[in-house]
């Protein structure tokens, strides 16, 4: 699967679940990810639920003092579920029956990794460290646009800890629901195991955004000598990420 999460929809057209072909993946059992579809499913009939909720309190465009309370509890709860829905398609657009460990060393996502961290091996092993702490969440590698840099970061629940802007390539599910049946709570590390055996290097790489050194010296970067970022500029933004992707690899709205 390759792609980008966050299709445009048409105003008014719900998000409808994305299907999967994850069939017979190396420990990770058919009887796990069907559990997880239908946990993915959830998430997207949530985030539609939100969404007309929500519109309903617009529909006069007032919000009264009545209605703040229940108005801001929805929308807290929104980015919980909006979260849970795109995390998902991008943890599984990135398996595949058949994958493999680690990329060939000059796979695009090898080379990112190798050029930030020194060596793939040396960005795993953060990346593996990050699955392995104690919490309910997500382990995720993302590109800094401005930098092209790669970082790891673990995300609590689905949306705390998930930097603005950077662009999500790898992205490990680990709360226990992804891996209880086919595991013991302790047995983590087996899991992401299983996990690295099944990636789908091509369709990480495809989420790689092509960096172009900035030209202004105040746009957010890190000297390779010295290590230190320069101080962001006002007026320097990070590119938008793309909106639109091919039918077969995210869901349709």
């Amino acid at each position: 699967m390759c792609g980008e999460p966050g299709m445009a929809r048409q105003s008014n057209q719900p998000y409808r679940a994305q299907d999967f072909d994850l069939s017979k993946l190396d420990g990770i059992s058919d009887r796990t990810l069907e559990m997880h579809f239908k946990l993915y499913e959830g998430y997207v009939k949530e985030t539609n639920r939100l969404d007309e909720l929500i519109a309903g309190f617009l529909e006069d465009d007032v919000v009264d003092q009545e209605e703040q309370p229940a108005y801001s509890e929805l929308n807290r709860r929104r980015g919980f579920e909006y979260n849970g829905m795109v995390l998902h398609e991008l943890y599984f657009g990135n398996l595949k029956k058949g994958g493999a460990d680690d990329p060939p060393s000059s796979a695009p996502f090898a080379r990112a990794a190798a050029d930030t961290f020194g060596s793939f091996e040396r960005w795993k092993t953060d990346f593996t460290g990050i699955g392995k702490m104690r919490g309910v969440g997500w382990a995720i590698c993302s590109q800094d646009p401005a930098s092209g840099r790669l970082t790891n970061h673990w995300v609590t629940l689905h949306e705390v800890g998930n930097v603005a802007g950077f662009r999500p390539l790898l992205v490990m599910d680990v709360w226990e629901h992804a891996f209880l049946l086919d595991y013991k709570p302790a047995e983590r590390p087996k899991y992401i195991e299983a996990f690295f055996r099944n990636v789908d290097w091509r369709a990480v790489g495809s989420r790689l955004t092509p960096h172009e050194p900035a030209a202004e010296p105040g746009t957010r970067a890190r000297s390779p000598a010295s290590g230190k970022r320069s101080p962001p500029s006002r007026a320097a933004a990070a590119p938008p990420r793309p909106r639109s992707s091919p039918r077969s690899s995210w869901r349709s709205r």
